[in-house]
């Protein structure tokens, strides 16, 4: 399976979300449990007909050491250094492994981990 970790601002529109899900091969989307409810992030999951898989805090804290982006800003503000590979690795599983590092547009931040067989 191929996760997208995302990461995004409040109100992110849908359609900065979705440019960042591109690759075909995607089988879910991976947010922090806080954004599951954003309208962007739902209408996103909707228009990939994918299933949103919510990231605790606790999960998403867990899996920073194996994230390799990693934002002093975005840690100061939400408590982590990289939240869409940190989405990524933690529901796609303990052995997984980053297949895109994170990559972002103006309201959003994606990165792809594949579980391992």
């Amino acid at each position: 399976m191929i996760i997208a970790g995302i990461g995004c601002r409040s109100a992110c529109p849908a359609e900065d979300i979705l440019a960042l899900l591109t690759d075909p091969r995607i089988t879910a989307i991976a947010a922090p449990a806080a954004k599951c409810s954003e309208p962007g992030v739902i209408a996103a999951a909707r228009a990939l007909g994918l299933r949103l898989i919510p990231i605790s805090p606790e999960a998403l804290a867990e899996a920073q050491p194996r994230c390799i982006t990693h934002s002093d800003r975005v840690l100061a503000k939400v408590g982590v250094s990289s939240v869409a590979e940190g989405c990524a690795l933690a529901a796609a599983g303990p052995d997984s492994r980053l297949i895109m590092p994170r990559t972002a547009n103006r309201s959003t931040t994606c990165a792809l981990a594949e579980t391992t067989p």
